[in-house]
């Protein structure tokens, strides 16, 4: 089904205002920190300032093209899409060239291409095509791991890069399942194994296993409705550690306390299943399998943290959890952010005014740390506007998300605001400290034609689908 209607007076004028200001305005920092008088002329291909412009042209010829191509191809070519990001990113594997110690981009003379950064255009398309079948349903077991593999084999490849922070920018899609009907308890389940990885890096692994085995003993009495089921188990595992305590007083059993409780939790585990079986108690079969699953997890944590994650990475995981200090290296990058950002004060230094990112001392202010430059040089005034302009843009992406008549253009949409708000939240928050700097851009501001490029794609599409909302129904 479908209408004629006029493309210019349906398209979002806002949204293609605000993604402007964003670029502009990302541009000029960009100029404020790499200008330098009597340098370079000002057209060289060796300023950064000039290649963002040339990156600008090229974005704004890509959005003139998005434009003129009718909506319903990018449905068509999503799978294909998303087959040739993941050929890219097995290609980058084998020819790519490593910068800051991953495996992430591919040469092409002068200029570099980041693929992973094109792979989430490519994979919010697969996703929100398959997820727009007619008989595709976010509650059912089959459909969400069909999902899940969508999102899973980019982050996987990202991850064998190695490039940590752009992987987990994949992660974020899930809460599109959410808003399309996945299950409450599974984004619960999620945020639960995220604060137990953090757990394990903070508190002992006894200290964390006795918790928890608390929490299972309370849930399996709440979740029965029944204070004798709750006081037989807390009955069986009070002997099984007194058992286990005694037999180690004797020279019997090891004397470590960790031994005892882990193989006392077992015992009453496994109580605790014989009992379920002979009751036919199902709830207590949950409880004891996320028990199970926790415990897995809190043992693979160091496998993951030590082995998979790269030494830089550790470092600045510690570092922001307070683990170790480094106060002439991650650190020191974090307190020259902070430095920068604070020295602005209420109106800033100035356009180009800045010391602390002009002379280097904030490290990648081009790219990662853009807003420091915004911070120090515009101020409170002007770190609290462009704030607004981008919480402006993703509440009108999400009004506009929620007036798709077409499945595929909602969860399409819905993906766009996960994607951009992630990258806002988490770029504003390594900058200031309260996360780890993990390397990623800050949407349409940072320097880099690849992240500008594929952040303006993915902007456009959905721009561009909702132009054409009321004309077709796919």
């Amino acid at each position: 089904m479908s209408r004629q209607i006029n493309i210019f007076s349906s398209t979002d004028w806002l949204s293609v205002f605000l993604y402007f200001v964003l670029v502009t305005f990302g541009w000029m920092n960009i100029f404020a920190v790499n200008y330098i008088p009597g340098g370079t002329t000002f057209f060289s291909v060796h300023n950064r300032y000039t290649l963002q412009l040339i990156f600008i042209i090229i974005s704004i010829l890509t959005i003139l093209a998005i434009f003129v191509i009718d909506s319903r191809f990018f449905s068509f070519v999503a799978y294909p899409a998303y087959g040739l990001g993941i050929v890219f990113l097995l290609a980058v594997l084998v020819i790519g060239t490593t910068i800051n110690n991953s495996k992430s981009w591919i040469a092409l003379g002068p200029l570099s291409i980041q693929p992973s950064e094109f792979a989430k255009v490519a994979t919010i398309l697969a996703m929100a095509k398959f997820l727009s079948r007619y008989n595709a349903k976010t509650n059912r077991w089959k459909d969400l791991l069909y999902t899940a593999a969508i999102i899973g084999v980019p982050f996987l490849l990202i991850m064998a890069q190695p490039d940590f922070g752009s992987a987990i920018v994949f992660g974020v899609l899930l809460m599109v399942l959410y808003r399309e009907g996945m299950p409450g308890w599974i984004l619960i389940l999620i945020f639960s194994m995220i604060a137990l990885f953090l757990g394990t890096l903070l508190i002992s692994h006894f200290t964390l296993i006795a918790i928890l085995a608390g929490i299972a003993i309370v849930a399996i009495g709440v979740l029965n409705r029944k204070v004798t089921i709750f006081l037989i188990s807390v009955g069986t595992f009070a002997l099984a550690v007194t058992v286990f305590a005694v037999l180690a007083h004797y020279g019997y059993f090891p004397r470590k306390r960790f031994d005892i409780l882990l193989s006392s939790l077992i015992l009453t585990s496994l109580t605790g299943l014989s009992f379920a079986f002979a009751k036919k108690i199902r709830s207590m079969y949950l409880v004891l399998g996320f028990l199970a699953a926790a415990i897995g997890l809190i043992y693979s944590v160091d496998f993951l943290f030590y082995h998979v994650m790269q030494p830089h990475q550790r470092n600045r995981v510690n570092v922001m959890l307070g683990v170790e200090s480094d106060p002439l290296g991650y650190e020191y990058n974090v307190r020259q952010s902070k430095i920068a950002i604070g020295s602005g004060g209420f109106a800033g230094k100035g356009f180009m005014q800045g010391t602390q990112t002009k002379f280097k001392f904030v490290p990648e202010q081009s790219t990662d740390f853009i807003f420091c430059t915004v911070g120090e040089e515009w101020g409170f005034l002007g770190s609290f506007g462009l704030v607004l302009v981008y919480v402006g843009l993703l509440v009108r992406l999400i009004i506009l998300a929620e007036r798709q008549r077409s499945r595929f253009s909602r969860i399409y949409g819905y993906g766009v605001v996960s994607i951009l708000f992630f990258h806002f939240a988490l770029n504003l928050g390594m900058t200031i400290g309260l996360f780890p700097v993990i390397g990623i851009p800050l949407p349409f501001l940072s320097y880099g034609g690849s992240s500008l490029l594929a952040f303006t794609i993915m902007l456009f599409i959905f721009i561009r689908l909702d132009s054409t909302r009321a004309a077709y129904l796919i």
